[in-house]
């Protein structure tokens, strides 16, 4: 089933005072919600919670909540931090079937930036959406969606069917081939197009204005060669 497990206790004191109690013991107060049963306070000793929280695999992910020989799938939907210290202060599970179809936000991950032509080219990445919120098994939550650049060109719109996603992934948003990113040509890029093509139009600027002189005196000086000419052959 899943790869993580959190080993939760259930919380006797609710509330700001019972979560701070939990806080001083060491542990990262939780609840517990969803389905047909009332929420649950717990909490998670803080090393492993956070042991658990690092590998990526545990928020937005189908884990195993055990408490005592109770196992429940659960789906960890949000953890809040310590704007300071980075602390985990409290997290919220919520709780699932393992085949049951769910609602989840993905994020969006994009490769090969390296071998996409745009960018040597002055291109930018402009993304619209960093994650997609997805249909799909609670057992079957990819752990990203991929965005491939290698290949597009300057202009090009990336949209939901240009990603590569498994046949049981469906986006929620279902009435229109919505916008992921789009490859722009960049500020920078565009201000030196505009200076080259200034330094352009002044060269040749000045290369038309000089034609224009040099012909003028030779064609003077052409004329009064053929009126002399023209009076040396009637005497």
């Amino acid at each position: 089933m899943a790869e993580i497990i959190l080993n939760v206790d259930v919380r006797d004191g609710v509330g700001t005072g019972g979560a701070r109690a939990a806080r001083r013991a060491g542990m990262v107060p939780g609840i517990l919600y969803g389905g047909d049963k009332a929420p649950v306070a717990i909490s998670v000793n803080e090393k492993d919670f956070r042991k658990n929280l690092y590998t990526g695999k545990l928020l937005g992910h189908l884990v195993t909540l055990k408490y005592g020989d109770e196992t429940q799938p659960v789906i960890a939907r949000d953890v809040q931090f310590d704007p300071v210290s980075d602390r985990p202060l409290h997290f919220d599970l919520m709780r699932v079937e393992a085949k049951q179809t769910i609602k989840i936000e993905v994020p969006v991950h994009f490769i090969n930036e390296d071998k996409c032509e745009a960018f040597r080219q002055g291109g930018s990445l402009e993304i619209v959406r960093h994650s997609v919120e997805i249909s799909v098994r609670a057992d079957h939550i990819p752990e990203d969606l991929i965005v491939d650049l290698s290949g597009h060109k300057l202009g090009d719109t990336i949209r939901w069917t240009d990603l590569k996603v498994p046949s049981d992934v469906e986006p929620t948003i279902t009435d229109r081939d919505f916008v992921i990113a789009s490859i722009k040509t960049s500020s920078a890029a565009k201000a030196a197009d505009e200076i080259e093509e200034a330094i352009a139009e002044e060269e040749a600027a000045a290369a038309e204005a000089a034609a224009d002189e040099v012909p003028a005196t030779e064609q003077s000086e052409d004329g009064d060669a053929a009126v002399e000419g023209e009076e040396t052959s009637e005497g």
